[in-house]
């Protein structure tokens, strides 16, 4: 059958016709060669070229190969003219992925003719002669484009696939590669006792995941995903409360247990892991309430987490630089107090600026407090570069919280406190009007909103989250030092915000999670983690540019009930 007798809808015009242009299958393949080419040549390929994700079967460096091809096609089916055309994207996405297959060859072939280590260093022989399978030039570049082909044509597949298949496909894929690439802490966790080491033992070997392992993984996923609605869809359930709220309330509901049981149920590695995402939601909720509902943006927020760390330092701390002998516990609401005060005089010299001038200006604040610390002026009193060292840990009577696991316990308290107090401003009347000046200050001050009076409270109680996760990080650490307090740490915090979701404090958590969590636990790849989940991050937002777990609209509640 020719291209032009496919009937296309209406109004499609020659929709199909550009389905198989050369340009479009060209634009598609070469970008997965591209990609691929980079992959081998910046060295990801050979860092973990014996890395197993599945043992005796794939590596994680062939993963990534076969990942992009796959990627490549199912993009090419998800274009307009492949919706257009559904019977032919499989064929045009397999045309695509040989083009990228020829292309990775090329230049692998070329990189074995000519010596190019010199700027590659990863281009070892014995790489390049893996690439190439041991076979003729000829022959390498027709194994390396049919598998191309192959595999983006699976991609095309899959886009094309009904929802009802699609998504438990992906979800099977999905855990069986997490299983493979966090194999260790997996491994972990289940040895913690007899019953789920002997789960340990059928799913994985020294090395890895098993085959048998994966196919498990792979299975329960399908099916766990297939039934995802099932409880909803056959209780009573779905006529009390709406599907997805039911849904989320679970969530919640398991994610709390879960992050409670992991301390005890895991090592002192993800017990540091969970302090250290602990404090980055405090400094979330904190810099969630000044942005997410006031809609004030705030680049200098770590200056609030260095005064509540340093008050801490100096008023518990036995070196020389101590201003007085108290407990961590008498300590934290003088740090948050004086976090508080600091948010409140920075608030004062910006409330009439708006927008990117808002956010420049609180850099220069933030910037400010990183220089005095740092100064000798203020060395006799902080430390200077030194720091301050010898911060005693938290007690509650005679018991100290000196292991990683109970200091992980006391971050998750302070979170569930914070995220109570939290939630409780959001639905007060207080929050109802940081969200009108969110939505337009004019208008809301034409509504007799006191403009100065919101925003000074919204810096004010922000910056006290902020001292909150100061003053345990003092606690964690033992000791303060300024390269603690970079613009990095702000940076990172709002960019939690708009992974998680801006306004929304659940995705506070879930940002923190995605954006601190991971690459610690991904610390077993070195620096190439940070490429893989810069990628992943900007798939994530071209895919849930509202965050993980967006805010959910606001009903306003009667002024009688709550104000």
């Amino acid at each position: 059958m020719a291209v032009a007798d496919v009937e296309t809808p209406p109004g499609a015009g020659t929709v199909a016709p550009r389905l198989f242009s050369g340009r479009t299958i060209l634009a598609s393949g070469l970008l997965a060669g591209v990609i691929g080419a980079y992959v081998v040549l910046a060295g990801l390929y050979a860092a973990f070229a014996e890395r197993w994700l599945i043992v005796e079967l794939l590596t994680v460096s062939q993963a990534l190969l076969a990942g992009t091809a796959a990627v490549a096609g199912w993009r090419f089916a998800g274009r307009d003219a492949a919706a257009a055309a559904p019977s032919f994207a499989v064929a045009g996405a397999a045309l695509a992925g040989a083009v990228a297959g020829l292309v990775l060859g090329a230049v692998v072939l070329f990189a074995a003719s000519y010596n190019l280590r010199w700027i590659f260093v990863s281009l070892s022989p014995p790489l390049l002669a893996g690439l190439r399978f041991g076979l003729s030039p000829a022959a390498s570049l027709a194994v390396l484009a049919g598998a191309g082909a192959a595999l983006s044509a699976a991609g095309a597949l899959c886009r094309r696939l009904p929802r009802g298949w699609r998504r438990p496909l992906l979800v099977g894929l999905g855990a069986v590669v997490a299983a493979g690439l966090f194999s260790s802490l997996v491994q972990t966790l289940l040895s913690t006792n007899a019953v789920t080491a002997r789960l340990g033992d059928l799913l994985y070997v020294y090395d890895g995941l098993l085959s048998s392992g994966a196919a498990l993984v792979f299975a329960v996923a399908v099916v766990g995903a297939a039934l995802r609605g099932w409880p909803a869809a056959r209780s009573g359930v779905g006529r009390i409360m709406p599907p997805e709220r039911w849904r989320r309330r679970i969530v919640v509901v398991f994610g709390i247990a879960v992050i409670v049981a992991m301390p005890v149920a895991t090592n002192q590695f993800i017990a540091q892991v969970m302090t250290i995402v602990g404090l980055y939601v405090l400094m979330g909720f904190g810099l969630n309430i000044e942005l997410g509902l006031a809609g004030l943006l705030d680049l200098g927020f770590v200056a609030f987490f260095a005064v509540g760390a340093y008050t801490v330092a100096l008023l518990t701390a036995n070196g020389a630089l101590a201003v007085a002998h108290l407990t961590f516990w008498e300590a934290l609401p003088v740090a948050m107090a004086l976090a508080a005060a600091a948010g409140f005089v920075f608030g004062l010299p910006v409330l009439r600026v708006r927008g990117d001038y808002l956010a420049v200006a609180t850099l220069g604040l933030g910037e400010i407090v990183r220089v005095l610390v740092l100064s000798d002026m203020l060395k006799p009193a902080l430390g200077g570069s030194q720091g301050i060292i010898d911060i005693p840990r938290p007690s509650i009577g005679a018991f100290t919280l000196a292991s990683p696991v109970e200091i992980a316990y006391l971050a998750l308290a302070a979170c569930a406190a914070a995220a109570w107090c939290a939630w409780r401003m959001q639905h007060s009347w207080l929050g109802r009007r940081w969200l009108a000046v969110r939505e337009d200050e004019d208008v809301a001050q034409a509504l007799g909103i006191d403009l100065v009076k919101v925003k000074l409270l919204a810096y004010t109680i922000g910056a006290a989250f902020a001292g909150l996760a100061g003053a345990v990080f003092a606690a964690m650490a033992g000791a303060v030092f300024p390269h603690s307090f970079q613009l990095l740490v702000s940076i990172n915090v709002l960019a939690l915000l708009v992974v998680g979701g801006i306004g929304s404090f659940a995705g506070v958590v879930i940002g923190s999670l995605a954006l601190i969590g991971t690459p610690e636990l991904l610390r077993e790849f070195g620096e190439f983690r940070y490429l893989a989940y810069g990628i992943v991050m900007v798939a994530m937002m071209r895919a849930r540019p509202g965050g993980l777990w967006p805010a959910a609209p606001h009903r306003p509640r009667r002024e009688g009930r709550d104000g």
